[in-house]
């Protein structure tokens, strides 16, 4: 079976693998396909396509935006046009609204007495801070056992070091990825953790806001869940899409294209989403 990983994040949000190293790494696995969807941002697209084209990698371009209904909801978009001008507007006030509250966070830090400067992460990390990064620091300044020690402690909802970020409407990152000529995909389901009345609520209220698909495999979901949700998608007339969430070494139990290892998303995913896109390219 020819595998692809349609949910991958590099360096332009929170992965650790720039747009270019994770295509290299894709075609040293022997992937067929990424989609580099990065949150709140289509920046790393053009790099990584231009590996990929390189390498004989066929690259999506992606984005995975952050919105809420009744708790936080991400909805993927493929097939978008990274330069569209209502696009690049809502990611660019995204990211400032995400600078400032990491700023935040920093100072929090600072005031405790930790080692922490704004500065001297994005020197290190790159313009593009988020909440893996902070993560990883404790864990360097010994603050924390790993990763998920640092989460569970210190930035993850209700710790200390956390602070909201502003939350699209679930309707607007719909109606935004359309916009931009994609094709917008219900991110990871089971992450809401829903009953079945509520997420058919869910996916009726994206569908009538332009919902086109339902990631159905995802690291971690069990065969009996993807076929529930495989069921979904084809009860309400939805493309079948997969992806591991890759991120790096911010997610290190997570590998690109096989999950936590028992991932598979056959090419055939991929293809469906071309027919639509292709409907409206």
């Amino acid at each position: 079976m020819r595998k692809i990983d349609l949910h991958v994040h590099t360096t332009a949000s929170d992965g650790s693998y720039t747009p270019a190293q994770a295509a290299q790494l894709a075609a040293r696995l022997g992937l067929a396909a990424i989609a580099v969807t990065d949150h709140d941002t289509a920046s790393g697209c053009a790099e990584a396509a231009a590996a990929g084209k390189a390498l004989g990698l066929e690259v999506v371009p992606g984005i995975e935006i952050s919105t809420k209904f009744q708790r936080a909801v991400h909805i993927l978009g493929y097939y978008i046009d990274p330069e569209a001008e209502s696009l690049a507007a809502v990611t660019a006030w995204l990211i400032r609204d995400r600078d400032e509250r990491n700023r935040k966070i920093a100072q929090l830090m600072a005031a405790d007495g930790l080692p922490v400067s704004y500065e001297q992460m994005q020197q290190r990390f790159g313009e593009v801070i988020g909440r893996p990064h902070f993560a990883e620091l404790l864990v360097e300044l010994g603050l924390a056992a790993d990763m998920k020690d640092a989460f569970d402690r210190y930035v993850e909802r209700g710790q200390k070091y956390y602070l909201p970020r502003t939350i699209l409407p679930i309707e607007r990152a719909l109606e935004i990825i359309l916009q931009a000529g994609g094709i917008p995909v219900l991110a990871h389901p089971f992450q809401y953790r829903l009953d079945d009345a509520g997420l058919r609520e869910l996916i009726e209220l994206c569908l009538n806001c332009g919902l086109r698909g339902i990631e159905c495999r995802y690291t971690g979901y069990s065969p009996e869940q993807s076929r529930y949700l495989e069921a979904l998608a084809e009860e309400y007339g939805l493309i079948k899409t997969g992806g591991s969430d890759f991120h790096g070494q911010a997610k290190p139990q997570i590998s690109l294209g096989s999950g936590d290892g028992g991932l598979e998303v056959p090419y055939d995913f991929l293809e469906r989403l071309k027919e639509e896109h292709l409907k409206n390219p």
